[in-house]
């Protein structure tokens, strides 16, 4: 049985996934938001808490990712295959975390589907015909796995979202802009 904690951050992730439908870039952004918010709905919200917080963020990103999608396969041509060639490679990663609990598979098989499926939400916006073109793809790509392998290496190799809570963190962001170190 899911805690109410579970299912209001559950209904939260699931309505922030669908602006996207719309707004394909900005819809995409602001679901990323609030798949990010979860680590500050947990530490505020007190209502039976999330049991196993990496298999329940795991099985909402199916949420949004599954819109992302929907959304690239109506993009038709090569952006819907590579859309769902990475959705898969994706999802392939989250069953074997799912079975093994080891997050070295969301490592191994990051999830770059998001970070591209936003770069060419916001590529076909401003540069529909570069956008089209085979470099200019596999640029795309390139530049979108190197950034998703550091965040999720932050994430899951790392670890350091598990080390604080939102509120934690901001504090300690706020001191370290200061000039204050990490401490």
């Amino acid at each position: 049985m899911l805690t109410l904690e579970e299912i209001l951050i559950g209904i939260i992730r699931i309505i922030g996934s669908i602006p996207t439908l719309k707004w394909a870039f900005f819809g995409s952004l602001f679901a990323v938001f609030v798949d990010l918010s979860d680590l500050f709905w947990k530490d505020y919200l007190h209502l039976g808490g999330i049991r196993n917080y990496q298999a329940f963020d795991k099985i909402f990103d199916l949420v949004y990712m599954s819109v992302f999608l929907v959304v690239a396969r109506k993009w038709g041509g090569i952006f819907a295959k590579i859309a769902l060639y990475l959705f898969i490679f994706r999802f392939v990663g989250m069953i074997l975390f799912e079975f093994t609990d080891q997050r070295f598979f969301l490592l191994v098989f990051p999830n770059i589907f998001e970070f591209w499926f936003i770069f060419t939400a916001l590529a076909r916006r401003l540069w529909s015909e570069k956008s089209q073109k085979v470099n200019f793809i596999i640029y795309s790509l390139v530049i979108c796995t190197f950034f998703k392998l550091i965040h999720e290496w932050v994430l899951h190799g790392g670890k350091y979202f598990d080390r604080w809570g939102f509120f934690e963190f901001m504090s300690l962001l706020f001191n370290f802009l200061r000039g204050g170190g990490w401490g």
